[in-house]
């Protein structure tokens, strides 16, 4: 990861058109080719950014304080340094994930084994899918063969939706999956969460753990 803070303006140039004036900010350059640039405030959430895939062209010639990243649509994130106050990178390697509560990741678990708990036809394809941006918790298909991808919390609210988005953005872009819906999946969820996911497309369901864990288990096992 490259960590670049400088007194910079922003325009963004696509689908539409946005501008942030000179401030100082900080830059993100991740190693998955993500770049974001964000203020001394708004928790984690950036000003601007651009996904992966994307590169980074920085400036040549006459423009060497000029920063430009493209995406695949041809969208463009320009970045003026007038300043540089700090430029270091750090090698972080392999994140290993969010460890997960005893009943959130028991959740997992139970609605593995129980995916009808999401509806008649429901099939898994496989725990912790892995992606880019980390493992969703479940992978599945419905009764008409769509891919699904639940994310799991014990208390849902808007950040876990927001991290439900970022899963479905990347996965669409596999033709192999697409068109991949979102069910965000809790025991308890938000009224903003649930506006929230009604509003991205995202289906919402509420798991009762108690009554999951109650279920006979109708399936041989061998231990």
């Amino acid at each position: 990861m490259r960590l670049v803070i400088a007194r910079c303006s922003v325009d963004y140039a696509g689908r539409l058109t946005a501008h942030l004036p000179s401030a100082p900010r900080l830059i993100l350059v991740k190693a998955d080719g993500s770049v974001s640039i964000h203020a001394d405030d708004r928790a984690y959430k950036p000003l601007n950014w651009m996904s992966p895939p994307c590169t980074l062209k920085e400036g040549d010639g006459e423009q060497q304080d000029v920063w430009t990243v493209t995406n695949k649509a041809g969208e463009k994130l320009i970045i003026t340094m007038e300043e540089i106050l700090h430029d270091s990178s750090h090698e972080l390697g392999v994140d290993p994930g969010l460890i997960k509560d005893g009943v959130e990741a028991h959740l997992q678990e139970l609605l593995a084994d129980r995916i009808e708990t999401l509806g008649e036809g429901y099939t898994l394809i496989r725990r912790e899918y892995m992606t880019a941006i980390g493992p969703v918790d479940i992978l599945c298909r419905d009764a008409e063969g769509r891919t699904v991808a639940v994310e799991i919390k014990r208390r849902g609210e808007i950040d876990g939706v927001e991290q439900l988005t970022r899963y479905l953005e990347l996965l669409n872009r596999d033709p192999h999956l697409a068109p991949v819906h979102g069910i965000f999946a809790a025991q308890e969820i938000k009224p903003q969460a649930r506006v929230l996911a009604t509003d991205r497309g995202i289906g919402c369901q509420v798991l009762d753990y108690d009554a999951m864990r109650g279920i006979e288990d109708d399936k041989l096992r061998l231990f």
